[in-house]
């Protein structure tokens, strides 16, 4: 099955065709931990192996930061800080988890401590010699970093709402709970051919976006009744973006993990290992087709097969980020809050902690959207909570560009990123707001700082891609690229661009602010953002004006 030579393990070909497949054969990325523990702490950064440092560190979620200012190829602009990131399987967590959190954001990591667009958080600033006393602080509590990056099953994201909200098809938790126990650090799984990322929610707004990961269950109603999973396979964005297809099988609950572990092993075994660039579980999924995954999948790797099944119904909602004040089935509420494209900070995140123990029960949840909910609210005390997330600008009744603002990293911290993104995003969305304040229509604006599209780009309403462009004088400067019209849900697309659009850093209220005027004004009744990208005018969306193009 698949390209010939191109180092599938099925046909025997366990030949390292690259450094990383190298790396991983010769040492288990998870072996790394001990020698960071034994070693590494206490020799300092100077002593770690470039083939750890690079590549293994990555199995127990750390990556080496940008120094500051510096500029020039990844291995020259590394500082000796790591990245660290958490993972937070489903995006739940207790007021404990989140003061550990905090607190080591505070004493290790200068107060930063981001929100991710996969429900977990991420560290900055951290020193090697430090690593050992934050696992062992985050362990304590029931939290861990191993696979949080890396050729491995990454963080298993579901709703956030699980279990709580009232519209929800079937819980997944009890799914998630179990992969997560059986399989993070199996070293069966230790070594996939690139990253994995699974999706298992019965949301009724599909807020853990099956569209896009390797594997995603969402929930699904047979015709008879039974209430199991839809399963697709093969999503995931990047340079080469490619939109999840169905299986076209019914799961019942109690076959979800013995699926995930087969189809997990279809990617291990068939998955390519030769160029990095295609070694994704969509490459695959692309080449033979979901039929063929199927078949292999039934035939080697499950006792029996699926049955057919019916496609979940698409989600026509708009945000999938539970912002907001929401009923949940026991007739309490949850309070959703948008912070700041997701930046956050180890003070900010106690406060959260605090406040959820004070008007909930110490449920916490982080969304896939970079958004925070606290839980188990009583409906007369939900306003009060609200008043005071807003007051630390955490808001819950946020601006719908507030609402649907996304950053990834961005040069701030990351190597391979080329303009800035969190700060950049907060303030193109503050400055529209005073601009368009009467603005009111669903709108997604997601900035990333190079094409990996970690902030999801190519599938917001507009999506800002960080590149060099040409300045006024020619020069190349800081900007972004722009797409338009990306969008989940029925007749799902990625964005595209808008033929010679590229804008300077500098110009980007502007642009926007054009983009929006020109949207407001010529839209039709109730035509979301999407739909009127693709019909819209070459020049509605270049404005006519060289300096922006």
């Amino acid at each position: 099955m698949g390209r010939k030579g191109e180092g599938q393990w099925a046909t025997g070909n366990r030949e390292p065709l690259n450094d990383v497949e190298r790396l991983k054969q010769d040492d288990d990325g998870l072996n790394v931990r001990q020698r960071i523990i034994d070693q590494y702490s206490k020799e300092g950064f100077d002593s770690i192996h470039p083939d750890d440092l690079r590549g293994r560190f990555r199995w127990w979620g750390l990556y080496t930061q940008r120094t500051a200012g510096a500029t020039g190829d990844v291995e020259e602009v590394e500082d000796s800080h790591f990245m660290m990131r958490v993972r937070i399987p489903g995006g739940r967590l207790t007021s404990d988890q989140l003061r550990t959190i905090a607190g080591i954001s505070q004493r290790y990591g200068r107060d930063f401590a981001d929100v991710t667009d996969r429900s977990n958080v991420q560290f900055h600033w951290i020193r090697i010699e430090d690593v050992p006393a934050i696992w062992e602080q985050l362990e304590a509590v029931g939290l861990q970093t191993a696979e949080a990056c890396g050729d491995v099953p990454r963080t298993t994201i579901g709703c956030p709402l699980a279990g709580v909200d009232a519209r929800e098809l079937i819980d997944a938790s009890p799914f998630i709970d179990e992969i997560e126990r059986r399989f993070v650090g199996d070293p069966r799984f230790s070594n996939l051919p690139r990253k994995y990322k699974t999706s298992i929610s019965g949301c009724a707004d599909h807020c853990a976006e099956h569209e896009i990961n390797d594997i995603a269950f969402i929930g699904v109603r047979h015709g008879d009744g039974r209430v199991g999973f839809d399963l697709w396979v093969g999503g995931g964005l990047g340079p080469a973006p490619r939109m999840a297809q169905r299986l076209g099988v019914f799961v019942p609950p109690e076959r979800v993990v013995e699926v995930w572990l087969g189809v997990t092993s279809v990617f291990r075994d068939h998955g390519f290992r030769g160029t990095r660039n295609s070694n994704r579980f969509k490459f695959l999924v692309g080449e033979v087709g979901p039929e063929r995954i199927r078949e292999i999948l039934e035939t080697e790797y499950l006792e029996t097969p699926l049955e057919d099944g019916p496609e979940a119904i698409p989600s026509a909602s708009a945000q999938r980020d539970h912002i907001g004040i929401v009923e949940q089935s026991d007739g309490r509420v949850y309070v959703g809050a948008a912070p700041r494209a997701g930046r956050s900070s180890g003070p900010e995140l106690e406060r959260v902690a605090e406040l959820a123990d004070e008007y909930g029960s110490g449920r916490i949840r982080l969304t896939t959207q970079q958004k925070i909910v606290i839980l188990d609210v009583e409906p007369d005390r939900a306003e009060a909570l609200a008043d005071k997330l807003e007051a630390m600008d955490l808001q819950v009744r946020p601006s719908e560009l507030r609402r649907g603002a996304m950053a990834c990293t961005g040069i701030e911290f990351c190597k391979i990123a080329v303009t800035e993104t969190k700060g950049r995003t907060d303030r193109l969305i503050r400055e529209i707001e005073q601009r368009i304040p009467e603005f009111d229509q669903p709108i997604r604006i997601h900035m990333n700082g190079c094409p990996n599209s970690c902030a999801r780009v190519q599938l917001a309403d507009i999506g800002l891609l960080g590149s060099l462009v040409p300045g006024p004088d020619g020069e190349r400067v800081p900007g972004y690229q722009v797409l338009v019209g990306g969008h989940l849900g029925p007749d799902a697309e990625f964005g595209r661009r808008p033929k010679g659009v590229r804008v300077p850093s500098d110009r980007l209220e502007d642009y926007i602010e054009g983009v929006l005027r020109r949207f407001l004004d010529t839209r039709e009744p109730d035509e979301p953002f999407h739909v009127w990208s693709a019909r819209a005018d070459p020049d509605w969306l270049q404005l006519s004006d060289p300096a922006l193009v």
